[in-house]
């Protein structure tokens, strides 16, 4: 991970009911996407000033933009071991 992404996980990983994040790169194309997952619906609710505030200071600091916020319930998941 780098120096980076440290940091922008431990802005985010103090934030009640946050459980991890996903940093998706195409880098063909130079789109990025990050998923965060929340210990449920009103936690990730109640988060998303903080994750506005993170969010902003993040893509001004790395010269990007953000193009759209959607919110998303985990129909399904597997990990494996």
């Amino acid at each position: 991970m780098s120096a980076n992404s440290e940091a922008i996980v431990r802005q985010v990983q103090d934030v009640p009911g946050f459980r991890g994040v996903y940093y998706l790169v195409d880098r063909a194309t130079g789109v990025a996407k990050t998923l965060t997952l929340w210990d449920d619906e009103r936690t990730m609710l109640d988060s998303e000033e903080e994750a506005a505030r993170i969010r902003e200071r993040t893509a001004q600091r790395e010269g990007q933009r953000i193009v759209s916020v959607e919110r998303f319930e985990v129909g399904f998941s597997h990990l494996q071991p």
